[in-house]
């Protein structure tokens, strides 16, 4: 572990170092997406382009439970390397990887026994049904390894690994565009065919990371035996600890099992209080393309493929500033539990300063080239013209995403789980639904366009609220902990 990028590398050198290659790894997430909308538009079928739209939040559904372990895990454990517990940092991370697959399973059951009542609340219609539910069903069926790659995914970057994490995202990636028009194209199998690809392109991804896991990783591992104590491990009665009666019958393996399980309440409850609100703010993005999409409907399946493709769009810059924002994710932890807040200070300040900037770059420039990004994926003179307004307005609170993406990191990375959980369900959860009633009632159609912008400003203000209120050692100077590794 590179414990010199962490303490002592200046502030850009470390910043950068660990958050471009999750900037890069969140462009791959994008691509992903970017992938299925560029060459089912490429079809010319609206109808497709519209039912993928309602049916891709599950992907991004996906991703969010991934969060539960990836990033809640991911932040416990940078805190305890900060504190140089490598040892117990291990052992969580491989409960992370298997609490993740068993999550992946319980997934895979429930969307495909409840496919069409899920299908029906997208708002799938007639014209759109067989597109989106051929879509759906194959991100269900891939649902377990796509979750359990964001464990790694994000626990990489805990012992500085950034760049492999990138890499394994990236390999996926190129076998998701080659397969994506093989599939769509030659085959035929159109939505179906897409989802198919993206399911494959993970099969890659994990595979390399679990290779990198087991091979390159010192302080990481995947191997089941780090999670269960050994019997010789166990305390043994004293005078004030009697031996308890022997049991009258034989107890059940599973059980037996269990109580050997090397995971304390305490650490269990560390990794859900973090996961669980990351979880949420990922849950919250899906939720919140889905209502914009109800509220969409009943101007027609144009606008619905208009949204679809302009929030694409949005999110190349949105996926930048998550990487930027949780590419930072391991530094500010290691230091808030190594107690070095002068240092984690100017590392907070620094994301706050570039986010900002990068946010107002990229809002000029986006809506300069709004029409020809619209018409990179479809040729359709109307839904282009619909998306291109779409995205302008969009865009206008491109600066309110980078703050509110920064402070959720900050709570996330520090433990401050009610400040993570807040802003979780609040700028695409509550606040756009009170945003999206109140706007439509009022301006109709441009309302609705208008109320993740609306959202997004109303997020910003609460989120720097918080960040007084729940941060106040940023304020009381820390003594760091000592340098010498605590066994």
């Amino acid at each position: 572990m590179d414990s010199e990028l962490f303490d002592k590398a200046p502030i850009p050198k470390a910043y950068f170092s660990l958050a471009m290659p999750v900037v890069m790894s969140m462009l791959v997430t994008l691509v992903y997406n970017m992938v299925d909308t560029y060459f089912i538009a490429h079809t010319g079928d609206a109808n497709m382009v519209a039912g993928v739209s309602l049916s891709a939040p599950v992907f991004m559904v996906m991703i969010a439970i991934g969060d539960i372990f990836g990033l809640g895990g991911s932040s416990v454990i940078s805190r305890l390397f900060g504190e140089k517990r490598y040892a117990d940092g291990k052992r969580l991370s491989v409960f992370c990887f298997y609490g993740s697959a068993l999550i992946g399973a319980a997934i895979l059951a429930l969307g495909l026994v409840f496919r069409a009542p899920i299908l029906a609340m997208l708002g799938a219609n007639e014209g759109t049904w067989p597109h989106a539910s051929a879509y759906y069903t194959w991100i269900i069926i891939g649902s377990p390894l796509i979750i359990v790659s964001m464990t790694p995914v994000n626990q990489l970057r805990t012992e500085g690994h950034a760049v492999p994490s990138m890499i394994g995202q990236i390999a996926g990636t190129v076998l998701n565009i080659i397969l994506n028009p093989l599939f769509i194209h030659v085959f035929g199998w159109g939505a179906g065919g897409s989802a198919f690809a993206t399911v494959l392109a993970n099969v890659c991804t994990d595979a390399y990371l679990v290779w990198f896991l087991l091979r390159r990783s010192q302080n990481l591992s995947v191997d089941p035996r780090l999670m269960f104590r050994k019997a010789a491990e166990a305390p043994m009665p004293t005078a004030s600890t009697p031996l308890a009666p022997a049991p009258t019958s034989k107890p059940s393996p599973v059980r037996a099992a269990a109580r050997r399980l090397d995971i304390t309440g305490a650490e269990l409850r560390d990794i859900l209080v973090i996961g669980i609100p990351s979880a949420v703010t990922n849950l919250t993005q899906s939720f919140g393309i889905v209502m914009v999409n109800l509220y969409l409907l009943p101007y027609g399946n144009d606008s619905v493929a208009a949204m679809g493709i302009a929030l694409k769009v949005v999110m190349i810059a949105v996926s930048v500033f998550v990487g930027f924002a949780f590419g930072a994710q391991a530094l500010i932890g290691y230091n808030y539990g190594a107690r070095n807040m002068k240092r984690l200070a100017g590392i907070l300040r620094f994301s706050y300063l570039f986010l900002s900037g990068f946010a107002l770059v990229m809002t000029v420039v986006l809506s300069v080239f709004d029409r020809e990004l619209m018409g990179f994926f479809i040729n359709d003179a109307r839904i282009i013209d619909l998306g291109a307004g779409m995205l302008r307005v969009q865009l206008l609170s491109l600066v309110c995403v980078g703050v509110v993406m920064v402070t959720t990191c900050t709570f996330q990375s520090t433990g401050k789980a009610l400040g993570a959980f807040i802003l979780s369900i609040s700028r695409q959860g509550v606040v756009l639904i009170v945003v999206l009633v109140v706007a439509s009632r009022l301006a109709g159609y441009n309302g609705v366009i208008a109320a993740q912008a609306i959202a997004d400003l109303v997020t910003a203000i609460m989120a720097g609220v918080l960040f007084v209120v729940m941060l106040p050692e940023l304020r009381r100077p820390r003594k760091p902990l000592p340098a010498q590794a605590q066994e």
